[in-house]
C-alpha cells in the first residue's frame, strides 16, 4: 500500500471524473445492476436554453445521491434525464433574441421561421448542463435522454390527451382566465401562482354609479379602473343590510349614496345621515347610467342593472360590486347566469380597443389607462375618492408582464370534478417533509380547479383536435401519429408535429373536412405526461413502463408542489387511478448569507466554478445534503465559511486518516488482502471502532431508506471526526511499533476496513473523494471493485451497544478530567500522580489505561459510583515536573523533525543545547523516553551541533535542538 498525496479537492475531482469517463464506470454500474429490482426515479427536466445556476446544485445533488445509494443496494436505477423544450420560457427568450415582441410580429415573421428559431435555441446550453452534471458528480444517461420536442414524446402526449378526453374530462369553455397580454395566452392557476409579487401599488377608487330613475348613486369600489369601460352590471349581496346615506358639503349641497351599512366607514365622512336601511335584494333590478358611451353596443334588457350575487363581499369596499364580465371570473359567471352582455374593451394585447369611442385612452396598455380613466371620470364628477394602496398582484411568471383576467375560449381538464379521487390517491404518497402532504399539497388538492391546458401560442405540442369546418361541435381527437396518417388527406410528412406543418394536415372523414385548432398544449401538461412519454408508452416499452410506474421517488423544490408534482398526480390519477410516484423529497431554497435571494446583480453568492476550484463539488454536495432546511422544503442561508468547514472537517480529515494508514503501511510493507470486517479483535479501541462503524452503517442506511439525507449524512461526519481524533490519535503508538505483533496487525485491519466502509457510506454524498480514497485503499486487493460506486452497500449488522456505551463513558470521563485540568491551570503535557475515577460501570484494565494516558496520570484508582466523576491529584513533584518538561521538549523535537523534512520513520542523531540546569536534569531523567518518542539513536547534551539547528523556549529558558538523520537508519 503506497503513500497517498495530500488531499486537493480540485485535483481529486478532475482525476476521478476522467477515470469514470475513461473506464465507463457509470455504464458499468447500469450493466452490473440491470437484473436487479427496478428503482424508478423521474427527473423533472430543466430548460436547456438557460444556464445552470447555483440553486440547481441542491436539487441535482439530491437526485444523484438517492440514485447512487439505490444502485449500491443492487437496485436497477435508470438515470434517464430529460430536457424541457416547449412553452413560454423558450418563446420569450427567442422573441428577445430576434428583437420582436407579440403575436403580430411573430405572424409577420412567419410561424415556421419563429419555431425554427425556437428549435435552434432549446439546446443552446445543453453542453453547459451536461458539463455541470459531470462537474458536480451527477450521473445521467445522456445517450437515452428524452426531449419534449421529440415526435415520439409528442405522440405519447397526444395519447394522454385522448385518454383524458375519452373519459369526458376535457372540454372547451368560455371563461375569464388569468391572461398574459404580452404572451397573448391564458395561463393555468398554478402558473399564475408562480408570478405573484408583493407590495404592488395600484389605484383604490370609489366610483359613483347614478341610478336611472333618481339622483342617487350606488357607490362601488375598484382597484382596476381600466376595467370600468367594460362595466355592464352592478351586484349586491341579497341578504346584506344596505343604507341610503345623505352627505352634505360645506355649501349645503347634498348627495345620496347607497352602500352596505357595514362599509359606512369607507365614506371617510365626519357627518352623514342614514335615510333608510334596505336589504340588498330590494336593490335588485334597479337600472343605472353607464359611465361610458360605448360605440355599437348591442342593447340588452339585462344591461346596466343591479343583480344579486352571494360572492359579493361586505368585508371590504362598499358591498356594491362593479361587474365587468370580460375581466373577472365571478363577473363572467354572473353574466352567463343572467345573460348580461360581455364587453371586451381591452384587446388580446392588453390595449384599450380603438373602435369603442373611448377617446383619450384608446390604444393604451390597460395598466397605463388607469390614470387617464381616473382623470376623465374625476372631471365628470363620478369619482368619490381615488387613492393608492399596496397589495399582492400576479405577473407573468416568464415575461414579468402584469396579468389580467380575460374572457376567452379555452380547453380545460375538469379537475374540479375529480377532487375526491385526487385526494384518495394522494394518501399513497409519502412526503419528506411530511407536513407537505396535508399542508401545501393537500390544501392545493382541496381547492383544485379546472386546468386550462390550451395556449394561444406557437412553440409546443399541438392540441390534437381537428374540428369540422361546417360544425364546430363535431371534433376528432387524435391519439397517435398512425391514426392521423390514416385519416389525413394525402400522405403528409408527420416527422415533425410542430406548427405550422401540423396546421396543414387536413382530415377527410365521411365526406366532411376537418382542420386542426390553432392552440398548443400547456407545457406543464407535457411535463405531467413524462412518465409515459419518456418511454413512448403505450406504443412501445410497455414492460419498462410497468417497471417504472409509479416512480419509487421524485424530488424537486417546494414550488413544484403546485406545478410538476401536481400535474403528474392529476394525469396519473385520471389515467390509472393511482399516483404517479410513491415518495417525494421536497428540497428548500438556497438564500444568500443575508437571507435575500441569490442575485447576480448583488453578487451575493460565489460562482460555482470558484466553489468547485476551491472547496470542491464534494464539499458543496455534503454541505447542502447535510443541511436540514435545504433537504426539508425550507430556506437555507449559504455560508461559505461553513462550506470551508465541511471541506476541512470531512475531506481533509478523511484524507489525513487515509494518509496515516498508507504511510505506515508502506513503512511496514503491509498490504490488505480482504474487504471483510475483521474478527477476533482484542484491543478495546479496535472493537469500539468496529462497532462504531457498524452503528453508522445502520443509522445512515435507515435514514437513506426514509430519504432523510441530513440525518443520513451527519453520522458519517461524526464517524470521520471520531476515527481521526479518537481512534487514530489513541492508536498511533500501535503503528509505531517495529515488531509486527498481532495488536499492530489488528490496528491495520480495523482502520483499513473502517476507512473503506466510510468511503462507501460517503459515496452517495461525495462521489469523487469517496472513490478516490476507496481506490487507494483497495489497490492491493485483487477482487475489489474498480470503483466504490461498483461496490455493494455495507451490510447492516447489529452493533454491540455495551462496547459503544463503555467507550462513551470512558470518553466522558476523559473530558471531565481534562476540564478539571483546565480549571486547575495544569496543561495536559504535565504528568500527574493519580486520578480517582467514579464509574457507573466496571472498567477493564485496557479502558483504565486509556483514561490514564489521556489524562496523563501515573495511576488510576477506580471506584464504583452512581454517577461518573473524576478527581485529580494536582500535587506536582520535581520528578513529575521534569517529565512534563521532557514532554515539551519532545513536542519541539517532533516539529524540528518535520521542519527538517524528515520522514516519520527516519531515525536521528540528536543534540540538545541549554544553559538551564533544570532542563538538563529533565533531559537526563527522561532520556530514554525522549529517544523513544523522537526515534533518536543518540542523544547528547551540549555537544557539537549538526547542520540542522533550531532554537526554542522551554520553561522560559532557551533550548537549541540540533539533529541529523542517523546514518544507515530508515
Amino acid at each position: 500500500m503506497k503513500k497517498i498525496a495530500p488531499y486537493s479537492a480540485k485535483q481529486v475531482e478532475e482525476k476521478i471524473l476522467s477515470y469514470w469517463q475513461d473506464n465507463g464506470i457509470f455504464e458499468r454500474s447500469l450493466e452490473q445492476t440491470k437484473n436487479g429490482k427496478p428503482f424508478s426515479f423521474y427527473d423533472g427536466p430543466p430548460f436547456a436554453n438557460g444556464l445552470p445556476h447555483f440553486g440547481h446544485s441542491l436539487v441535482t445533488s439530491i437526485k444523484d445521491s438517492i440514485g447512487r445509494f439505490q444502485t449500491m443496494r443492487g437496485r436497477s436505477v435508470e438515470r434517464q434525464n430529460g430536457w424541457d423544450c416547449h412553452g413560454l420560457p423558450v418563446e420569450f427568450e427567442v422573441e428577445k433574441k430576434l428583437g420582436i415582441s407579440g403575436k403580430k410580429q411573430i405572424t409577420e415573421l412567419g410561424i415556421d421561421v419563429f419555431n425554427a428559431a425556437c428549435r435552434d435555441s432549446v439546446f443552446t446550453y445543453k453542453k453547459d448542463w451536461e458539463d455541470f452534471f459531470d462537474r458536480i458528480g451527477r450521473w445521467t444517461d445522456k445517450k437515452n435522454a428524452y426531449a419534449t420536442i421529440d415526435t415520439n414524446y409528442t405522440e405519447s402526449v397526444w395519447w394522454v390527451f385522448s385518454q383524458i378526453y375519452n373519459k369526458g374530462l376535457i372540454y372547451k369553455g368560455y371563461k375569464s382566465m388569468p391572461y398574459c397580454p404580452r404572451c397573448t395566452t391564458p395561463l393555468s392557476n398554478f402558473e399564475v401562482n408562480e408570478g405573484y409579487k408583493d407590495n404592488v401599488t395600484d389605484p383604490s377608487v370609489y366610483v359613483k354609479f347614478k341610478l336611472s330613475q333618481s339622483d342617487e348613486y350606488l357607490l362601488a369600489w375598484t382597484t382596476t379602473p381600466w376595467s370600468l369601460p367594460g362595466n355592464t352590471a352592478l351586484a349586491v349581496k341579497p341578504d346584506a343590510q344596505y343604507v341610503r346615506v345623505e352627505l352634505k358639503d360645506d355649501s349645503g349641497n347634498s348627495e345620496i349614496f347607497i352602500l352596505a351599512e357595514k362599509r359606512l366607514e369607507n365614506l371617510n365622512a365626519e357627518t352623514f345621515e342614514v335615510l333608510e336601511r334596505i336589504l340588498g335584494k330590494d336593490l335588485v333590478g334597479l337600472e343605472y347610467e353607464p359611465l361610458f358611451a360605448i360605440n355599437n353596443l348591442e342593447q340588452n334588457d339585462n344591461l346596466y342593472k343591479i343583480w344579486p350575487a352571494e360572492f359579493v363581499s361586505i368585508d371590504d369596499g362598499t358591498g356594491v360590486l362593479h361587474v365587468a364580465p370580460a375581466f373577472g371570473e365571478d363577473d363572467l359567471a354572473l353574466a352567463q347566469e343572467h345573460s348580461i352582455p360581455v364587453l371586451h374593451t381591452v384587446d388580446t394585447a392588453g390595449k384599450i380597443k380603438i373602435d369603442l369611442g373611448l377617446e383619450g385612452f384608446e390604444g393604451k396598455f390597460f395598466k397605463g389607462a388607469d390614470k387617464l380613466i381616473i382623470e376623465q371620470l374625476t372631471k365628470e364628477g363620478v369619482i368619490y375618492s381615488a387613492e393608492t394602496f399596496e397589495h399582492t398582484y400576479p405577473f407573468c411568471y416568464r415575461c414579468d408582464t402584469p396579468l389580467l383576467y380575460y374572457a376567452i375560449d379555452t380547453w380545460f381538464v375538469a379537475v374540479s370534478t375529480i377532487k375526491n379521487q385526487l385526494q384518495d390517491s394522494a394518501k399513497d404518497i409519502t412526503w419528506s417533509p411530511d407536513h407537505i402532504n396535508t399542508g401545501r399539497f393537500g390544501k392545493w388538492l382541496e381547492g383544485a380547479r379546472d386546468w386550462a391546458i390550451s395556449r394561444n401560442r406557437y412553440w409546443g405540442a399541438p392540441v390534437p383536435i381537428w374540428v369540422n369546418d361546417e360544425d364546430d361541435t363535431d371534433i376528432i381527437v387524435i391519439e397517435s401519429v398512425e391514426r392521423l396518417r390514416e385519416l389525413a388527406e394525402g400522405t403528409p410528412d408527420l416527422s415533425d408535429l410542430h406548427r405550422p406543418f401540423i396546421d396543414n394536415v387536413v382530415i377527410k372523414k365521411d365526406g366532411k373536412t376537418y382542420h386542426r385548432i390553432e392552440e398548443v398544449i400547456d407545457c406543464w401538461f407535457e411535463s405531467g405526461s413524462m412518465p409515459y412519454a419518456q418511454k413512448h408508452f403505450p406504443f412501445e416499452n410497455e414492460k419498462q413502463f410497468a417497471d417504472s410506474f409509479p416512480a419509487d421517488y421524485i424530488g424537486e423544490g417546494l414550488d413544484q408542489t403546485r406545478l410538476w408534482f401536481y400535474v403528474l398526480h392529476v394525469i396519473a390519477t385520471i389515467l390509472f387511478e393511482k399516483p404517479a410516484y410513491k415518495q417525494v423529497l421536497v428540497n428548500g431554497m438556497i438564500m444568500a448569507a443575508d437571507g435575500r435571494k441569490l442575485s447576480k446583480s448583488l453578487k451575493n453568492y460565489p460562482p460555482l466554478d470558484d466553489v468547485f476550484a476551491n472547496e470542491g463539488a464534494d464539499s458543496l454536495r455534503f454541505y447542502l445534503l447535510s443541511s436540514t432546511p435545504a433537504v426539508s422544503a425550507d430556506y437555507m442561508r449559504f455560508d461559505r465559511d461553513a462550506l470551508k468547514d465541511i471541506n476541512r472537517n470531512v475531506f481533509m480529515t478523511l484524507g489525513n486518516s487515509v494518509s496515516f494508514l498508507s504511510m505506515y503501511a508502506e513503512i511496514d510493507n503491509w498490504k490488505p488482502t480482504s474487504l471483510e470486517r475483521p474478527e477476533g479483535l482484542k484491543n478495546p479501541l479496535d472493537t469500539w471502532l468496529s462497532e462504531r462503524v457498524a452503528l453508522t452503517v445502520k443509522t445512515t442506511t435507515e435514514a437513506l431508506d426514509k430519504f432523510e439525507l441530513a440525518k443520513a449524512s451527519w453520522p458519517v461526519y461524526e464517524l470521520i471526526e471520531e476515527l481521526s481524533n479518537w481512534y487514530i490519535r489513541r492508536s498511533r503508538r500501535r503503528f509505531w511499533k517495529s515488531e509486527d505483533d498481532s495488536d499492530k496487525l489488528d490496528a491495520y485491519k480495523t482502520l483499513h476496513w473502517s476507512l473503506i466502509t466510510i468511503c462507501q457510506l460517503l459515496a452517495p454524498f461525495a462521489p469523487f473523494a469517496s472513490d478516490y480514497f476507496y481506490q487507494h485503499l483497495t489497490e492491493d486487493i485483487v477482487k475489489a471493485p474498480d470503483s466504490v460506486h461498483l461496490s455493494l452497500w455495507p451490510e447492516v449488522l447489529p452493533s454491540n451497544q455495551v462496547i459503544l456505551d463503555s467507550m462513551q463513558i470512558v470518553r466522558q470521563l476523559v473530558n471531565d478530567g481534562l476540564a478539571a485540568r483546565a480549571q486547575a491551570g495544569i496543561k495536559v503535557r504535565q504528568p500527574l500522580a493519580k486520578a480517582t475515577i467514579g464509574s457507573t460501570i466496571e472498567l477493564s484494565r485496557d479502558l483504565q489505561l486509556i483514561i490514564s494516558e489521556e489524562l496523563n496520570t501515573k495511576k488510576i484508582v477506580v471506584k464504583k459510583a452512581d454517577t461518573a466523576s473524576v478527581v485529580l491529584d494536582t500535587k506536582i513533584t520535581q520528578e513529575l515536573k521534569n517529565e512534563g518538561v521532557a514532554r515539551d521538549i519532545v513536542r519541539n523535537i517532533q516539529q524540528a523533525r518535520k521542519d527538517a523534512g524528515l520522514d516519520v520513520e527516519n531515525y536521528i542523531n540528536l543534540v540538545l543545547m541549554t544553559d538551564s540546569i533544570d532542563i538538563q536534569n529533565a533531559i537526563k531523567q527522561c532520556k530514554k523516553i525522549i529517544q523513544n518518542e523522537v526515534l533518536a539513536t543518540t542523544l547528547k547534551i551540549n555537544f557539537e551541533q549538526f547542520d540542522y539547528t533550531k532554537s526554542t523556549s522551554i520553561e522560559n529558558s532557551e533550548l537549541t535542538i540540533s539533529l541529523q538523520k542517523a546514518s544507515g537508519a530508515e
